[in-house]
C-alpha cells in the first residue's frame, strides 16, 4: 500500500517537479525513502539549509520550473530563508517541503516544536500544512500551482510525519494551470500614444522581459522610437551577450542611477517596479523616479510581459524592423599584477558559448558587465533580494538544471562564507561549475556603505567590524577540503593559465584571487562626496563619472 510520502513524490514528478535539494532530518525520513522509488526525482543533498533554497532558485531560473526543497522543520526552513527571500524578490517557483512533528506529537511542545508557518510567511505567500495523508496530495498539486502560477512564487507545503508514514494515499494528476493574462488593448494604445507622443521615454524592464524573445521586440521598439532600454538592477536572469540587444542596467548606487533616469518623461514598466533605493539616506530621495516624469505598466508583474509586447509591437506596426544585436568583440588577456577589473577582464576573455553566471561579487564586479556584453552569449543570474550567500547555491541550481553548460560563480571573500557548504554539493555531484572568489580580505561593500551613510568619525572598533584579513581566510585549502580543485592566483598569467585547466577539465574548479578593495583609500573617501554632487553637475559630466564608477 502507498503510503503519504511516496504518493507526494509520485504527484510532484506528475506536475513536473523532478529535482529536490535536501537537508532531510528525522520527521522526514519516510519522505528520503520514497526517493528510492522515484528514480525520474534528482535528489540532491546539501549541507546547509541555505544552499538547498538557494540551489532551488538557481536551478528553477534556468529550468523554468520549480524545484523542491526537503528542510527539517523550522529551525531548517528558518535556516534557509535569506535565499528564498532572494527567490520570492526573483518571482521564480520554488515548492518547499517541510516536515514537522507528527500531529499526535506536537502537545508535548519537544525541543525541535516551532511555529512553522509563521516562519514560512516571511517568504511565501502560499502556506499550508496538510491535516491528513489522504488529503496530502492534492494539497501538492495547489502548492505547485501557486508556485507556477502568475507571479511565480515561493510555496511551503509542511509535511507532518505522521501524514507522511500514513498508508492509503494515491498519486493525483497535475492541475491545468491559467496562462498569465496579456496587456489590455487600452493599455497597449495608450503606451503606444506614449512612445510616439514626445518627450524621452525609457523602459524599464525586468523578469521575463529580459529573455531574447522579449528584448528583440523591446530593441525594434526602441530602433523606432528612440526609446531608452533599461533593465533592473538585479535581474533574475539577464540574456546578454553578442548577436543579442543592449540593454543597460540600472547601477546599485542610488546616486548613479539618477543620473541614467535623469531627464526621463516616461517610464515604461514592463515585468518591473518602479525603481527605488535600497536603503534610505539621510537627506536624499528614496523614490528614484525623476520629478515630472510619468511612470506607466505595460504589463504588471502578474502579466505576460512577452505577449504584452508582441501585442505593443504590433499596435506601433514595427514587425519588420531590425533589432539593433551587439558584434562580438572578446577583450584581451590581461597581464601583470591582478586587480578586480583585471579578473572580470580575464573572465570575458575566456567565456565561452551558453555560459551561465552567477555574479555575486559586489564591489570586485563592478566592471563585469564591460567587460563581458559583447562576450558570447551567456545568462546572467544576479542577487536579487541582496542577501548575500546566494552566488555558490545559485550556482549549483544552475548547473543541475543545465548539465551541459559551464557556470561561473564569482563571489567575493565575505559571501561566500555564508553558504561554503554549496562547494561539497559541487564536488559531490560533479557540477561544471568553476567559482572565483575575490579575495579582498574585507566587506568592501560595507565600507563603502560605511562612507556613504554619514555615520560619526569611524574608529578602529567599526572598522574591525568589516575587516576579514585576521586571520586570512584559505579558499584554497575549504575548496580542497570539500572536494573542489582548488588553486590560488596571484597574477593575471597564473589566473589565465588557471582559467585554462578549469575549462579544459570537467567538474568543479576553485580560483581564489588576492586584489585589492575595488574602493579604497583616496577613492573611498571621495566617493560620497562624488555622488552627492551629480545632481548638481551638466548631465554629460555626471553620465561620464557614472561610467567611471560603474561602467
Amino acid at each position: 500500500m502507498t503510503n503519504g510520502a511516496q504518493a507526494l513524490v509520485r504527484t510532484l514528478i506528475d506536475a513536473g517537479v523532478t529535482a529536490c535539494f535536501t537537508n532531510p532530518g528525522t520527521s522526514e525520513m519516510h519522505f528520503v525513502a520514497a526517493l528510492d522509488s522515484a528514480p525520474e526525482m534528482r535528489a540532491v543533498l546539501t549541507l546547509f539549509e541555505g544552499v538547498a533554497t538557494g540551489a532551488a532558485d538557481g536551478y528553477a531560473r534556468m529550468a523554468g520550473k520549480p524545484a523542491a526543497t526537503l528542510l527539517h522543520l523550522g529551525c531548517g526552513l528558518g535556516n534557509g530563508l535569506a535565499n528564498l527571500h532572494n527567490a520570492r524578490k526573483a518571482r521564480v517557483p520554488v515548492v518547499n517541503i517541510v516536515g514537522d512533528h507528527a500531529t499526535t506529537h506536537v502537545q508535548y511542545d519537544a525541543q525541535l516544536q516551532s511555529d512553522i508557518e509563521t516562519v514560512a510567511r516571511n517568504v511565501s505567500p502560499w502556506v499550508r500544512t496538510s491535516a491528513s495523508t489522504q488529503a496530502l496530495c492534492q494539497d501538492a498539486l495547489e502548492a505547485v500551482a501557486a508556485a507556477t502560477g502568475s507571479p511565480n512564487a515561493v510555496a511551503t507545503l509542511i509535511l507532518p510525519a505522521d501524514v507522511s508514514w500514513g498508508e492509503g494515499a494515491q498519486p493525483l494528476p497535475p492541475l491545468a494551470c491559467a496562462a498569465a493574462p496579456v496587456a489590455t488593448a487600452e493599455t497597449v494604445t495608450a503606451v503606444a500614444s506614449v512612445l510616439t507622443g514626445g518627450g524621452k521615454v525609457a523602459f524599464l524592464l525586468g523578469g521575463k522581459a529580459l529573455r531574447e524573445p522579449a528584448l528583440l521586440l523591446a530593441s525594434r521598439i526602441s530602433e523606432t522610437t528612440d526609446a531608452v532600454l533599461l533593465a533592473e538592477v538585479f535581474p533574475t536572469r539577464l540574456e546578454r551577450g553578442a548577436g543579442l540587444p543592449y540593454v543597460e542596467r540600472l547601477a546599485y548606487l542610488a546616486e548613479l542611477a539618477s543620473v541614467q533616469l535623469a531627464g526621463l518623461d516616461h517610464l515604461i514598466l514592463v515585468d518591473a517596479k518602479a525603481p527605488v533605493s535600497f536603503f534610505a539616506y539621510p537627506g536624499k530621495k528614496s523614490y528614484l523616479v525623476p520629478d515630472g516624469c510619468t511612470v506607466h505598466t505595460l504589463a504588471g508583474l502578474d502579466q505576460d510581459a512577452l505577449g504584452s509586447l508582441q501585442a505593443l509591437v504590433a499596435q506601433l506596426k514595427v514587425q519588420d524592423v531590425e533589432p539593433a544585436l551587439l558584434d562580438a568583440a572578446v577583450p584581451k588577456r590581461p597581464s601583470g599584477a591582478l586587480s578586480a577589473d583585471k579578473v572580470c577582464q580575464a573572465v570575458a576573455a575566456v567565456l565561452p558559448e551558453g555560459a551561465i553566471v552567477s555574479d555575486e561579487a559586489q564591489t570586485s564586479g563592478v566592471t563585469l558587465s564591460k567587460h563581458t556584453a559583447q562576450a558570447p552569449r551567456h545568462d546572467l543570474l544576479t542577487l536579487t533580494g541582496g542577501a548575500i550567500g546566494q552566488g555558490l547555491p545559485v550556482a549549483v541550481g544552475a548547473a543541475i538544471a543545465c548539465p551541459d553548460r559551464q557556470v561561473f560563480a564569482l563571489v567575493g571573500d565575505g559571501s561566500a562564507m555564508y553558504t561554503i557548504q554549496a562547494l561539497w554539493t559541487m564536488a559531490r555531484e560533479q557540477l561544471n561549475v568553476i567559482t572565483i572568489v575575490f579575495n579582498n580580505r574585507s566587506y568592501a561593500i560595507l565600507n563603502m556603505e560605511l562612507e556613504r551613510v554619514g555615520a560619526d568619525t569611524v574608529g578602529p572598533i567599526a572598522k574591525s567590524q568589516l575587516d576579514l584579513a585576521t586571520p586570512p581566510l584559505d579558499f584554497v585549502a575549504l575548496g580542497n577540503g570539500m572536494g573542489v580543485h582548488s588553486v590560488r592566483a596571484a597574477s593575471c598569467e597564473q589566473l589565465n593559465s588557471a582559467l585554462d585547466f578549469a575549462l579544459a577539465h570537467a567538474g568543479p574548479h576553485l580560483i581564489e584571487v588576492i586584489v585589492p578593495n575595488a574602493f579604497s583609500g583616496l577613492k573611498l573617501k571621495a566617493l560620497p562626496h562624488v555622488l552627492g554632487a551629480l545632481d548638481k553637475m551638466p548631465q554629460p559630466l555626471a553620465k561620464m563619472l557614472k561610467r567611471k564608477i560603474s561602467p
